[in-house]
């Protein structure tokens, strides 16, 4: 009867964790609808910085910002990494830390020095173990995209490549394409490229403007208090306004992604808790048949 014993206490242990997971995966869920609903909203600002920008820049053709300006050679490169703070997300966090990985790999071959800034716990650990050249990092950035927690981080990489120690920024994260779908992402952020096309929003009407339109436009724009400073200011906010879009998906990625996870665990338990209570009744049963066959077997000898 011990085995019987071993077996029903493994029964109740799976039946707890499935319990668990049930409850991550309501809660996340939950989360999940508020993730998204952040980061859609947060879509429009960042069209209109984008397409504001866009128009200032084409009014003053003579005037180059340094976030546009493309460095002849590239020696050093920095990486904005957005992960998660927490695991149990399935393979968010593995997959962007593979693409990471994959880059990194890339640099290292053309003899290209990297610095990196991490978001997220999961990106902080990844990048130590790796040996990276860690600038600035944010952890613990909680359920809603927090700006003025990812500025001051940001700012290192952006300082440096204004003062040219870095000659070309890069970000990636997850980004959110459905509840079942999260597409690992690494692009350029700086410097920043013609048009300035939205690398998470490429199908909700980005604007991309290519050789033949470029002098279609006549806004007249009067500029308090100069062109310069305003566009610098909107570049600028263009800038952290991806960033901030970069974390809204990477978190509706997570709860997703979290949601999906728990949900096939709490499926697996429930077939491991099947397979077990069948083990259960077929040890039972034979210890039963012996306990009658004992008894027979002296019944008889008497």
């Amino acid at each position: 009867m011990a085995g019987i014993k071993e077996i029903r206490t493994k029964i109740k242990s799976v039946q707890n964790t499935r319990k668990i997971t049930k409850a991550m995966e309501m809660v996340a869920a939950s989360k999940m609808r508020k993730a998204q609903d952040r980061m859609r909203a947060g879509r429009p600002y960042t069209e209109k910085v984008r397409e504001i920008a866009m128009h200032m820049m084409m009014t003053n053709p003579d005037y180059t910002h340094p976030y546009l300006e493309e460095r002849k050679e590239v020696k050093s490169v920095g990486i904005v990494l957005v992960t998660t703070d927490k695991g149990l997300c399935g393979g968010l966090n593995t997959n962007i830390t593979r693409l990471v990985l994959n880059r990194l790999k890339e640099f290292n071959a053309k003899g290209i020095s990297v610095q990196a800034t991490a978001f997220g716990n999961k990106g902080v650990g990844f990048l130590t173990r790796l040996g990276v050249n860690l600038v600035s990092q944010q952890v613990n950035l909680g359920d809603k995209p927090n700006l003025e927690l990812l500025i001051g981080a940001l700012k290192v990489q952006l300082d440096d490549y204004i003062n040219g120690k870095i000659d070309a920024l890069y970000i990636a994260t997850s980004d959110f394409v459905n509840t079942m779908r999260q597409v690992p992402t690494f692009v350029r952020l700086l410097p920043l490229p013609d048009g300035l096309p939205d690398p998470f929003n490429t199908e909700a009407g980005s604007i991309v403007a290519d050789e033949g339109s470029k002098h279609e436009y006549s806004w007249d724009y009067i500029f308090e208090p100069g062109a310069k400073e305003v566009i610098d200011s909107l570049l600028h906010r263009y800038v952290e306004g991806v960033v901030y879009q970069a974390v809204a998906e990477n978190m509706a990625s997570e709860q997703s992604a979290r949601m999906v996870a728990m949900k096939a665990a709490s499926d697996n338990a429930k077939k491991v808790i099947g397979d077990l209570q069948l083990v259960y009744n077929k040890t039972r049963q034979a210890a039963i048949t012996k306990e009658i066959s004992e008894i027979v077997g002296g019944a008889a000898a008497v």
